[in-house]
């Protein structure tokens, strides 16, 4: 098999380590800090991936991804669902109020919702611990609520709740008055959120009479999105005014971002670390080796050639620390939650009681690796370049 003189004797530099096993330490150590950095910044990554997952899965159930503002009824809603990247869109009437149990007090916001498209379409309907989401009724003054403001309430399933209304009044012998209903409630969602106790659900039609208003006035069109980041680009084909998710939940995402970011820097400076071991290393190598290239260079090797061997014999390092990370940050990501659990420490944060969250996405991890390699790569061009500064002469003069 062809061979390139440069790569064999590079490889072979690489291979043979015994006569200096200061050199074989340093090289070993290398390939070890490599390895690990990069399983390293797999794994926290697809950690990290899975949680901002189940965060947008758990908050953004709840919140609408956009709101248009399609009240009083002049414009035509129905042409909203055929923007490309929207799955469905539903009427809905949002407010802010306050509920009253016997226990205690809590500020809320209201969303009027019409039952069987929210049962049919929203997360909500498939993480109910009680009743259905469809079990609003027009005119009975239902009400669906989260675990978290069921248990700070003191309210289970048929108990009746006060719910006043923040922006409207009404006027009694007594002065103005908020407007207020007695609501019962139908049904209990647990998106495990910090959303849970602050959402609760109406019928859209109770929501208006709770509001003192008539309905075509105050609904909007709730858009649901294939992907609520992709926001911007559905809004630039919306020539009414609109509201977004981010306006209410945009900082706890930018949090989860930045951390996510300063995480994966930290773990890739590691990777820089162990990378540029291999300057160390190959300084060593190429002191040691000065009769060697002083020999190839006076038989006429080219000086591009002599460079090639000190490169080959680092990224041959650098290559198998990167391919052993990559393999054991796979590995260790597939059975985290499985090797957790062997270490008397599991973790219950995924969807009914699951373990981590992961998420790998392949377009970041060959991200990652590109990134070692390239880091192994910019270590091994100082120690070449020492190579091909040798000067013949001097360098044999004692041999």
């Amino acid at each position: 098999m062809f061979q390139p003189t440069s790569a064999f004797i590079g490889l072979r530099y690489a291979r043979a380590n015994k006569g200096n096993h200061f050199i074989a330490f340093i090289n070993f150590f290398s390939v070890v800090g490599i390895a690990l950095g990069l399983m390293a910044l797999i794994t926290v990554s697809s950690v990290m991936n899975g949680f901002e997952g189940q965060l947008k899965n758990r908050v953004l159930g709840l919140v609408p991804h956009i709101v248009v503002d399609t009240s009083g009824g002049t414009e035509d809603a129905s042409a909203l669902d055929k923007i490309p990247g929207v799955i469905a869109s539903s009427p809905i009437i949002e407010s802010e109020g306050v509920l009253q149990s016997s226990k205690d007090l809590q500020g809320v916001l209201i969303q009027g919702v019409d039952p069987e498209f929210m049962q049919s379409n929203s997360i909500v309907a498939e993480n109910m611990l009680f009743g259905r989401i469809a079990d609003l009724k027009a005119s009975q003054y239902g009400i669906v609520i989260g675990r978290a403001l069921s248990i700070k309430m003191g309210l289970r399933p048929g108990d009746e709740t006060r719910l006043i209304a923040a922006g409207a009044s009404v006027y009694t012998p007594f002065g103005r008055m908020p407007s207020q209903r007695v609501f019962r409630v139908v049904g209990i969602y647990d998106l495990a959120s910090e959303m849970d106790s602050k959402v609760v659900f109406t019928h859209i039609d109770d929501n208006a009479r709770l509001l003192r208003q008539k309905r075509v006035k105050l609904q909007k069109t709730r858009l649901f999105l294939e992907d609520a980041f992709d926001y911007k680009q559905i809004e630039q084909q919306i020539s009414l005014p609109t509201d977004n998710w981010r306006s209410r939940q945009g900082p706890l995402f930018d949090a989860v971002k930045m951390e996510k970011n300063m995480m994966s820097l930290m773990l890739l400076l590691i990777v820089a670390v162990a990378a540029f071991n291999i300057v160390s290393a190959l300084v060593m190598v190429v002191t040691e080796k000065q009769g060697d290239i002083a020999i190839l260079r006076t038989q006429g090797m080219p000086v591009g050639q002599v460079m090639n061997i000190f490169l080959f014999n680092g990224m041959f390092n650098g290559l198998k620390g990167t391919l052993f990370g990559l393999l054991g940050g796979l590995l260790l990501v597939s059975q985290l939650n499985s090797i957790l659990s062997v270490m008397g420490s599991p973790v219950a944060l995924g969807n009914n009681g699951e373990g981590l969250p992961i998420d790998i996405r392949w377009s970041q991890v060959w991200f990652m690796v590109s990134m070692s390699i390239l880091l192994c790569f910019l270590a091994t061009l100082y120690p070449a370049y020492r190579a091909v500064k040798v000067e013949p002469a001097r360098a044999l003069q004692y041999e």
